[in-house]
């Protein structure tokens, strides 16, 4: 009986997030549509030289091939419309990512992200649904795992984000936060069938750990978000602070807390030039009770410790930071440069100051929409752990 609460449960929270979807999507419609002509507006004739209009929605739409350390050689496509409400131009553009693909590692994904500011950025909208069917590398928990240990699992994932905040005043918003992943279909190396030469490192995880899992939790959010533009601030600064309750009142079938704190400094070197930009980022993750292995705070990935694989160092506290400097050079393209420090424990008090894992490595920009600053990502870097990769995604990282 229990069992099929939570099924059903499960699958009442999943549409509830996915129907938040439909929901925006006609919001924005709704507000983009233009306003009617005045009654005593004169129409215009067939000779009328009525300037062309920009257009409200501009889409780009790309095949892609890319090449992670998460993936190996990976192919799909990619949706990316850019928009904006109203005609006041203080308000920033709206942007969303659809994306599907299927790799040589057997992994598929599809997702939707999007961040949305309604007219005069009174509400800021934004969230993400994410399916993974992932084959991926456990390398167990801590700062300072070996890449000899490593061990094959694999699972289905969907993850379903949303956030809704309201504006206080300039730049500073306040609101409420949801999140809901469901893993299932979990498959671990079974080293009397798999010919594995040592037990896999999940296996020293709780049994449950290996089971159908449903997290699901809501918390308040506080923004502070003064950059110029969403997908590659030249200037600004944005500090955000998340608490989200993981609770069984939720479905949820563990209960724990997690802090998320991401600051954010934007800046040219050169006053009254944006050929070159400096951008630096801390980021916090910090966890109270008992947190399954897919949700601990982990370093790695395309966006924190480039250069590491993700969910290579994994535990339940984590503090990264990151610096990039970002240089425009001709036509299309610009160059970057970076370097990352950060570790994982599972105590605060564990943290030291020699203790860092680092990555690092430089990349490309092409711009996809130079007027939105919409760009192509594609970053090479190396890590601690003996650790490289190279990176194809959209955007600047942070």
């Amino acid at each position: 009986m229990g069992g099929c609460y939570f099924t059903l449960m499960r699958s009442r929270l999943l549409l509830l997030a996915l129907g938040l979807l439909p929901l925006a999507a006609r919001t924005a419609q709704a507000q983009t549509l233009p306003p009617p002509p005045a009654a005593d507006e004169p129409a215009a004739g067939p000779t009328a030289a009525a300037p062309r209009p920009e257009r409200r929605v501009k889409v780009a739409a790309l095949p892609i091939v890319f090449s992670q350390p998460e993936t190996g050689i990976a192919y799909g496509a990619a949706v990316l419309p850019v928009w904006r409400f109203g005609t006041d131009t203080a308000t920033r553009s709206s942007t969303a990512r659809l994306l599907g693909y299927y790799t040589q590692k057997k992994q598929s994904s599809a997702s939707l992200t999007y961040t949305i500011f309604t007219a005069g950025e009174k509400w800021a909208l934004s969230g993400e649904v994410f399916y993974f069917n992932l084959p991926i590398y456990y390398y167990g928990i801590g700062n300072d795992t070996r890449k000899a240990e490593k061990s094959d699992i694999s699972y289905k994932l969907v993850i379903a984000t949303q956030r809704v905040l309201r504006n206080l005043r300039p730049h500073v918003f306040a609101g409420l936060s949801y999140r809901l992943t469901d893993m299932h279909h979990i498959r671990i190396d079974d080293p009397l069938t798999d010919d594995a030469s040592r037990p896999n490192l999940l296996l020293e995880r709780s049994a449950r750990e290996r089971e159908t899992t449903l997290t699901s939790g809501v918390g308040p959010t506080f923004l502070y978000d003064n950059r110029d533009n969403i997908l590659s601030a030249w200037r600004g600064n944005y500090l955000e602070a998340t608490s989200l309750f993981m609770g069984r009142y939720l479905g949820s079938d563990y209960g724990f807390t997690r802090l998320s704190v991401d600051a954010r400094h934007f800046r040219p070197l050169r006053q009254g030039s944006t050929n070159t930009i400096l951008a630096g980022q801390v980021l916090g993750q910090f966890h109270t009770g008992q947190v399954p292995f897919r949700e601990l705070a982990n370093l790695g990935g395309e966006r924190m410790m480039r250069g590491i694989y993700e969910g290579r160092f994994r535990d339940r506290q984590m503090l990264a930071a990151q610096l990039e400097l970002r240089q425009k050079l001709f036509w299309r393209l610009g160059g970057v440069v970076f370097g990352a420090a950060g570790q994982v424990h599972n105590q605060l008090s564990q943290f030291r100051l020699n203790d860092f894992n680092v990555a690092g490595g430089a990349g490309l920009r092409i711009a996809v929409n130079r007027k939105d600053r919409l760009a192509i990502r594609i970053d090479y870097a190396v890590g601690s752990g003996q650790s490289s990769g190279l990176y194809f995604a959209f955007n600047e990282a942070f």
